[in-house]
């Protein structure tokens, strides 16, 4: 162990450590969860000290020697990611706005940096790395940067979702089936128009989300304690947002009002809204999969499933919809984590939101979840459905709401008293028409092809 000294006394620090006394006191003050920071988060937080040491620099507040310093750091930290991500110790659950996680990057960059560690010359985490900067404008800005990078990884993902759904929909065109309201029996639906209304659903979340993620280009870096920029040298903020642009390529831009960037987290709030309202557009998606699922001899068993693993310790042969129940978890841990940030982002209070630590944990993990299980739930699950032809013609020719069909050609009476007929004695309606001459096999025919039950709206 090494003693190091801050502002409030000696800390005993482990040798190794590249973090110093202030984050040594958050692994004692915070043994909360055990969960670290996204590496995502990590990476966004050594970019902006990278940056700040570049504007610093150009700006002419930081010594040459020491602005290179903190951007050889920032770069073995960048480039040998995996190696150095035991050095952010802080728990996710710590102090509020995040000073503790923040003081921990600077002190890992000083170190690092430094001939001997834990002396901090001639590079200082505060006077130096933290140059311009307090955590009130670092961490949101990186909250934001986190979350635009990790959307670029989940977006694609729920692009290729909507191509299933699609695919799906095209191999099922010419699949009539029953369509079900209130979950009872209603007129005629193709499953392939199901699938690719599943397609348009995920295709407008999706839209919903790109447009909230856009507002978290806004920043708010350069507003240091309170977002009136004391201690940052003039232009920095404009300086330092065009340094992020060259490295992260996220069209940044610094924010109009730097006191509103800190006080309110409204474009965290409409990322998560968004996630939450993709999540309940897949939740009802999800659901419905199973209900259609649901068998193999006493549910709907319209569609089957990849089976992927036996699905009971006791009853041989039985397989579950797996793959959409472990949709459904992760689902419903977005939706939750939706209702935390919900609470985090209200809980600001004049010029600053210190719950700050809360949104960057959740919104980080519901999308580092999702976008990891997309492409297994596609390969394994959506692309591999096929439909049970035999069981849709079965229960669609047999629905007395077929007679729906009927209304401009014989009129809605005649076509109740055919329905009633058939839901009395299980006829089914084409052959009722057939019995009782009311059609000829050709109109019949006419009529209960998918062209005319189902494509009417197309």
């Amino acid at each position: 162990m090494r003693t190091e000294r801050d502002t409030l006394g000696e800390v005993r620090v482990p040798d190794e450590a590249l973090y110093g006394a202030q984050t040594q006191r958050a692994v004692e003050n915070y043994p909360i969860s055990g969960l670290r920071e996204h590496p995502v988060f990590i990476r966004s937080f050594i970019l902006l000290k990278k940056a700040a040491a570049l504007a610093n620099r150009e700006l002419g507040a930081l010594d040459g020697g020491l602005a290179d310093s903190i951007v050889a750091a920032c770069d073995e930290l960048l480039n040998n990611a995996e190696t150095y991500r035991p050095q952010f110790v802080v728990d996710v659950f710590q102090a509020g706005a995040g000073t503790s996680f923040n003081m921990n990057v600077n002190e890992v960059i000083a170190n690092l940096a430094n001939p001997e560690r834990g002396t901090y010359k001639p590079l200082h985490p505060n006077d130096h790395v933290n140059m311009a900067q307090s955590t009130n404008d670092v961490f949101p800005s990186a909250i934001r940067i986190a979350t635009l990078l990790l959307l670029n990884e989940l977006l694609p993902q729920l692009d290729a979702l909507v191509n299933a759904f699609d695919h799906r929909g095209d191999a099922f065109a010419d699949v009539i089936k029953s369509g079900r309201t209130h979950l009872q029996d209603a007129v005629p639906i193709t499953l392939g128009q199901e699938f690719r209304a599943y397609a348009a659903a995920t295709r407008r979340a999706t839209r919903l989300l790109r447009a909230a993620a856009d507002e978290l280009r806004d920043i708010g870096i350069g507003g240091t304690a309170v977002g009136t920029g004391m201690n940052a040298p003039r232009g920095y903020r404009h300086v330092v947002v065009r340094r992020l642009n060259e490295l992260t390529n996220l069209d940044l831009t610094a924010a109009a009002d730097l006191r509103e960037s800190m006080q309110s987290q409204l474009p965290v709030a409409a990322v998560s809204s968004a996630l939450r309202n993709l999540a309940l557009e897949l939740t009802r998606i999800t659901n419905d999969l199973r209900l259609l699922a649901s068998g193999p001899q006493t549910g709907l068993a319209e569609i089957t499933l990849p089976a992927v693993q036996p699905g009971s310790s006791i009853m041989p042969g039985k397989v579950n919809p797996s793959m959409l129940e472990c949709m459904n978890q992760v689902l419903f841990h977005i939706i939750g984590s939706a209702t935390a940030v919900d609470y985090a982002v209200q809980a600001g209070q004049l010029e600053l939101n210190v719950m700050m630590p809360l949104m960057a944990f959740e919104i980080l993990f519901s999308i580092e979840i999702l976008k990891n299980y997309l492409p297994v739930f596609i390969a394994k699950c959506i692309a591999g459905i096929e439909a049970d032809r035999v069981q849709c013609e079965v229960y669609y020719i047999s629905s007395p709401s077929l007679a729906t069909a009927l209304n401009p050609i014989i009129g809605y009476a005649k076509a109740a008293e055919i329905a009633k007929e058939s839901a009395k004695s299980g006829t089914p309606i084409p052959q009722l028409l057939r019995e009782k001459n009311l059609l000829s096999e050709a109109e019949i025919a006419r009529i209960f092809s998918p062209e005319f039950l189902a494509g009417q709206a197309d």
